[in-house]
């Protein structure tokens, strides 16, 4: 099995970054991380990926400015010289333009600490409790020019109790995301997902039904 070679682009400290890491570990897994890129050069995340083995690589988008199509085709330089089959956003606080998405269509990941379509954008814990939901959770998306709303992959859900604040709720998500992510990695490198009508297919096997509800009586 001829592994793909996966780029994880972050800007802080990675944690999504470590559990592809460590999924990544096991012989049968079908993706190997090959290059951990960021555009902060002080991230906590690089010096996680050195001590892994993993080649690091920083493209400062501070020199760039507003320039935002010039520090995407630094990084696409990086991209194509590491020879990296698929790209895994993770925390990775950059909005991406169009020209570079284009590069990668149904070959970048992205994760997302909401049920999308719900809560697009950011402060997504704090506007699931403000809202009164239920339930949240995370979401595995191939990267679309649109922010948020590429084809859905995974998705991992959580209760909202009626005592979370925002960081107890983020805790909870995270552990999903960490599950969540590699799981997605893996169908993508086993080729595994197609896109039908804007919607991805598993295996192009429906998905067994199953109902949860919250709060259970």
């Amino acid at each position: 099995m001829q592994r793909k070679r996966v780029a994880v682009l972050i800007s802080g400290r990675g944690s999504n970054m470590a559990a592809l890491i460590e999924a990544a570990k096991h012989k049968d897994y079908p993706a190997e991380i090959a290059l951990v890129l960021s555009n902060q050069p002080d991230a906590a995340g690089l010096a996680n990926a050195r001590a892994a083995g993993i080649a690091t690589e920083v493209v400062d988008h501070t020199p760039f400015g507003k320039d935002r199509a010039a520090f995407d085709a630094a990084v696409q330089a990086v991209l194509t010289r590491h020879r990296i089959d698929f790209v895994c956003l993770a925390g990775f606080m950059r909005l991406l333009t169009p020209g570079f998405v284009a590069e990668w269509p149904q070959r970048m990941l992205n994760i997302h600490p909401s049920l999308l379509p719900a809560f697009k954008g950011l402060d997504t814990h704090k506007r699931a409790i403000e809202a009164g939901a239920k339930v949240h959770g995370a979401s595995v998306h191939f990267v679309v020019a649109q922010l948020d709303s590429g084809p859905i992959i995974v998705q991992g859900a959580v209760a909202v109790r009626s005592d979370d604040d925002e960081a107890a709720l983020a805790a909870r998500v995270l552990k999903v995301e960490h599950k969540i992510y590699p799981l997605a990695l893996k169908l993508l490198a086993e080729g595994r997902i197609r896109i039908a009508n804007g919607r991805c297919l598993i295996d192009d096997v429906p998905v067994p039904d199953s109902t949860a509800i919250v709060p259970s009586a």
